[in-house]
């Protein structure tokens, strides 16, 4: 447990942190899980609104530090590049 003042203060940021980041990434999840409902479904022009709703969101993992920059970016390029193939055929 912490004892000096600065560490306990320390643990209470930490848990009001955490709540935000857990809200932060479950929001990024939900986003992602529409993207993948709508190439699910097969329609080209809701999963292209899907993505460009969820890339800004994604990106705001990064600068917040809720995500690494590489994994978003292989999650974007791997979506856009799905969402590209469904709306070709």
């Amino acid at each position: 447990m912490a004892n000096t003042p600065q560490s306990k203060k320390r643990a209470r940021q930490v848990e009001r942190r955490t709540e935000v980041n857990k809200a932060r990434r479950s929001r990024i999840r939900t986003f992602l899980r529409k993207v993948e409902e709508a190439i699910a479904s097969g329609n080209a022009d809701a999963a292209k609104d899907a993505l460009r709703a969820a890339q800004p969101e994604l990106a705001r993992g990064v600068t917040k530090g809720v995500m690494h920059k590489n994994t978003v970016a292989r999650k974007m390029s791997r979506l856009s590049s799905r969402v590209k193939a469904l709306s070709a055929q």
